[in-house]
């Protein structure tokens, strides 16, 4: 679970502010992903990937479709793109 304050800060610390919001996605995880988690990846092709707190940032150059990454570490948590994330984040600070 996240709150809204804490969506909105996954979206602000988003590591690839450039790059189209509906490629780039932010898998939850319930904690901090292991310092390995990247090394860890397989089925790379163009995907960019960094850690956040309790999230793996990854942006889809061509998009999801087509992509074969798998990243371990990720098994357990839910995906969403930033687009998503911060849409959800306003809805729930309205809810205050």
């Amino acid at each position: 679970m996240r709150t809204a304050a804490e969506m909105a800060d996954v979206v602000r610390r988003n590591p690839f502010p450039n790059a189209p919001r509906n490629r780039t996605v932010a898998i939850f995880l319930d904690q901090r992903p292991p310092a390995d988690a990247l090394a860890e990846a397989s089925g790379r092709k163009d995907e960019e990937m960094k850690l956040g707190a309790r999230e793996i940032y990854v942006f889809y150059g061509d998009g999801m479709g087509q992509s074969k990454l798998k990243i371990p570490a990720a098994r357990e948590g839910t995906a969403r793109n930033i687009n998503t994330i911060a849409k959800l984040a306003e809805m729930a600070a309205e809810l205050k």
